[in-house]
């Protein structure tokens, strides 16, 4: 890695501590943050105190920072596979079909009986489901996407499979119980602070089987990049490649959207924000930095998400889309100078 960009690093590492105290220091109880430095000691008083911090805020905090690093690095995975600066986990539709997927479980659960309707309830069925639900997705796009060419096209091709999507959770929303609707509505707000320690356990494995496949593709990336034909000549296995960076973007995406649900603009805008901050596609620099980057972010959104000194909590998704979409016109008004 190049020298140059290590004062980004040291910097981007810091402020990524600096939010990761500030978020567990904030919430409808203020916590000082020498108690959250007590706590991790193991010698805080407080009992209320270490109860809020270890069973809610820390995991609330990690999960902040898997979700908003893992969308940045999907949505930096397809914008160099589809070489399309308005490509993204949830506009290509990867989220679509993970939402799509909870559907199914949530407001399909009252079509079945018995123990299979409590196994549709559960939450490794939600897993699985929207995990499945990304990776058809988008491997529907990819097959499109080989016959079609034309930026633009393939970007309506995405929403078009999005508008599919809609369509079924439509109809499936006409025949649920108003119970269920209510379920699948605050699953579709996102949110950060419904994981236990186990759960994210499973998460951080899911999360790091995606993240290890995206390190191992960085040179195809890189290649990429160059176009396709100039990736042949370097010996690359375009269609192995291709298959690599779908599968890290459906575990990536794909769980994150089951287990935070669909969260916006993340994938779409850190990625861009990043290129601005370091001049550069290589991803030997691009994917620490866009995990960095895209953890700082969430949890700043989420910090402002909790209404720190009230009762009150919203919905992550707003606080992202109010911050990502100026970023995206920002973008949009500046795309003669994105690094593709």
């Amino acid at each position: 890695m190049n020298t140059k960009y290590t004062f980004s690093f040291i910097t981007l590492g810091m402020l990524l501590l600096l939010c990761f105290g500030l978020n567990i220091s904030l919430g409808s109880v203020s916590i000082p943050l020498s108690a959250i430095f007590k706590s991790f000691l193991g010698t805080l008083e407080h009992e209320s105190w270490s109860y809020i911090i270890t069973e809610y805020r820390l995991p609330k905090a990690f999960t902040a920072i898997l979700v908003g690093s893992g969308l940045g690095i999907s949505g930096l995975l397809m914008q160099t596979l589809f070489r399309n600066p308005l490509a993204g986990p949830f506009v290509l539709g990867i989220s679509s079909g993970a939402s799509l997927g909870v559907a199914l479980v949530i407001l399909g659960a009252g079509m079945f009986g018995g123990v299979f309707a409590a196994f549709l309830g559960s939450k490794w069925s939600i897993i699985i489901a929207a995990s499945l639900g990304s990776f058809l997705v988008l491997l529907a796009v990819l097959i499109v996407s080989s016959r079609v060419r034309d930026t633009m096209a393939l970007l309506i091709i995405g929403l078009m499979f999005g508008s599919i999507t809609t369509a079924v959770v439509s109809v499936l929303s006409y025949f649920s119980s108003a119970e269920q609707l209510q379920q699948y509505i605050f699953w579709g707000f996102g949110s950060l602070g419904n994981l236990s320690w186990a759960e994210l356990g499973i998460f951080v494995a899911v999360y790091g089987s995606g993240l290890l496949i995206t390190l191992a593709s960085i040179k195809a990336l890189n290649s990429l990049l160059l176009g396709e034909n100039y990736a042949k000549s370097l010996g690359l296995n375009i269609t192995q490649s291709r298959l690599l960076i779908i599968i890290a973007t459906s575990l990536l995406a794909g769980t994150i959207t089951a287990f935070a649900g669909p969260i916006a603009f993340i994938g779409l805008a850190i990625p861009h924000i990043t290129r601005q901050i370091f001049t550069t596609s290589n991803h030997k620099v691009l994917i620490p930095a866009v995990f960095l980057l895209g953890a700082i972010v969430m949890l700043l959104c989420d910090c402002i998400a909790q209404l720190p000194n009230s009762d009150y909590t919203l919905p992550i998704n707003a606080i992202t889309s109010l911050i990502g979409a100026p970023v995206v016109i920002w973008l949009l008004v500046r795309k003669r100078n994105m690094l593709f």
